[in-house]
């Protein structure tokens, strides 16, 4: 895969990397840890670099669970983090002042059993306690002056917050939604990181199952299923959304690809500055995923796509208005 890598900082990685939240986190019953170090190990048999954690994931659980097992193959790979969201006394918190921070970074090198953590992002610019970008920035750079850090991310922000980052510390990588049923980063994000030579990292560019081959029935989601709370997913939003999925399959069958690969390539033909995560349970789905890679959609297939999905017709906020509320970013 060395051929088709891109560009994330100083390090060339595959465009498509793993975002392991699913191992420990959202979508209900997560895997046992024996079936999710089986889908970390497919991912380095497949030649995935780019392993995507959080402290919020489990409530540190996930990091628990790649930092040891990836810590063999630490030399080869790029490990992600994120700090300012997390967990504490079994509920989500955000705070991004500094001394949350502080104490995030100690956690987070701890579970991952590594002295330092390559790319670091801000999980959420903290809106609730107006924090100034700045100011978490700030605390960041001083991570990497102390070496526990090696580069600085953004997650989740506009396009203006994107251009404050730079003037503290630069910003190495930008990760928000997207797919072709989330789209908003195309406002300004995407444009932002391209011109000041930030990568962008798309995070569930399979729209949370939805773009890919699996028929999901979100009445039997599980119980803790984040999905269960998100518009898209709950009526009459999901019926109208299904209106439109066996044209998105015949146009993935058309380019003589799977739906799950219809999706990626369509996210990554969007600039070499672009990386997806998407996350699985699934070794096979893993597998399909990476087929991904070098991928080119034609010209009229991207239209088709485009005017099949798109702000116009999907139904329903990507998230509830109190989860929408707490995320610095432009919506269409």
């Amino acid at each position: 895969m060395a051929g088709s890598n891109r560009a994330l900082g100083q390090w060339s990685v595959p465009p498509i990397g793993l975002g392991c939240m699913n191992l420990s986190h959202a979508y209900g019953v997560p895997p046992s840890k024996q079936e999710g170090e089986a889908v970390l190990q497919k991912a380095l048999d497949l030649g995935i670099t780019h392993f995507d954690s959080a402290a919020l994931y489990g409530f540190g659980r996930n990091e628990e669970l790649v930092g040891p097992f990836l810590k063999p193959h630490r030399d080869d790979i790029v490990l992600v983090s994120k700090c300012g969201m997390r967990g504490e006394n079994g509920v989500r918190t955000i705070d991004s002042r500094p001394e949350k921070l502080r104490a995030d970074i100690e956690g987070s090198l701890a579970r991952l059993q590594t002295d330092v953590i390559d790319l670091y992002y801000l999980h959420r610019y903290d809106i609730g306690n107006a924090v100034p970008i700045e100011d978490s920035v700030g605390e960041m750079s001083r991570m990497v002056e102390e070496g526990k850090v090696k580069a600085i991310g953004l997650s989740e922000t506009s396009a203006e917050t994107i251009r404050k980052g730079p003037t503290v510390h630069p910003i190495t990588a930008v990760q928000s939604e997207y797919s072709l049923w989330s789209r908003n980063v195309e406002i300004g994000v995407l444009d932002t990181c391209h011109e000041l030579g930030i990568a962008f990292v798309a995070f569930s560019p399979l729209a949370r199952g939805f773009l890919t081959s699996v028929d999901l029935d979100p009445p039997n989601f599980a119980e803790k299923d984040i999905r269960r709370g998100m518009p898209r997913f709950q009526e009459p939003h999901f019926s109208e959304n299904q209106k439109w999925l066996p044209e998105y399959r015949a146009i993935a069958e058309e380019a003589q690809c799977t739906p799950a690969q219809l999706s990626l390539a369509w996210v990554l033909s969007h600039g070499e500055h672009v990386h997806a995560i998407p996350g699985t349970t699934s070794v096979d789905h893993l597998e399909e995923n990476v087929g991904a890679i070098g991928f080119e959609l034609s010209a009229d297939v991207l239209r088709k796509l485009d005017a099949l999905v798109n702000q116009n017709t999907v139904s329903g906020p990507r998230y509830p208005a109190p989860t929408q509320a707490e995320i610095d970013t432009e919506e269409f």
